[in-house]
């Protein structure tokens, strides 16, 4: 069973959610058989390489409320991060446009090593201050999680896997996604925001029960013969 997580790399609640979907695919009695895969979302296409301005402050002003309300929010996260192992510091993050970010997360699907890279990235940016969309911060997040630096250095040095940024973007906006993260389990059962993960274990069940076939057995006629743990048993002329 395929799970799909559109997620951006500086949401934060991306990473709880995550970190959330980690503790119920630890209760799931499938989860061996779940390929989890990330798909792009970008919370501001806009961004410049590198913004310096506190993230504090960019939000308060792109939500029209006050520093103050910000900061209490970010300790909801700081608490709530702390219990999944997230070193939430948003005092040292540096944010930039998450574009080649997400260009590297296909090079890692195609790799096998997505969620590796998606987790270094989020230390990379929430709890390191690493300029989240600057090129060394990409490729040394890239290469200690195994990629191979040649390739790394040629994806961010072209346009590699851009078409496929773009597509899941696309697809994000014909299945109506308008907030982050967004799980999708066998393309049928759909959940957003950072759900709790009793709530996400729940959906994972369902939908693996609704992958088995639905049989529903008729009365038919009653004393016919048929054959069942003990045997068959034949008939006396």
């Amino acid at each position: 069973m395929q799970v799909d997580v559109w997620s951006d790399v500086v949401c934060p609640w991306c990473y709880v959610g995550l970190a959330n979907l980690d503790a119920a695919l630890a209760e799931f009695e499938h989860a061996d058989d779940v390929e989890l895969v990330l798909h792009s979302f970008q919370l501001d296409p806009g961004a410049p390489p590198r913004d310096d301005q506190p993230v504090v402050e960019r939000l308060a002003e792109k939500y029209g409320t006050s520093v103050g309300e910000i900061r209490a929010g970010q300790a909801r996260l700081v608490s709530l991060g702390a219990e999944r192992g997230i070193d939430f510091r948003f005092d040292q993050a540096v944010g930039g446009n998450t574009f080649d970010a997400h260009r590297l997360l296909h090079l890692a699907l195609a790799r096998g090593l997505q969620l590796e890279l998606k987790h270094r990235l989020g230390l990379a940016y929430f709890t390191n201050g690493e300029p989240i969309g600057e090129p060394d911060t990409l490729r040394k997040a890239a290469v200690d999680v195994g990629l191979d630096p040649e390739e790394v250095d040629a994806v961010l040095a072209g346009d590699a896997f851009a078409a496929d940024v773009r597509q899941d973007l696309q697809t994000a906006r014909q299945i109506g996604i308008s907030g982050v993260p967004f799980f999708v389990a066998d393309q049928k059962l759909a959940v957003s925001g950072a759900q709790p993960p009793e709530v996400l274990l729940d959906v994972l069940r369902q939908a693996w029960d609704a992958r088995a076939p639905q049989i529903t057995q008729l009365a038919g006629a009653e004393d016919v013969d048929a054959c069942g743990p003990d045997g068959c048993e034949v008939p006396q002329p």
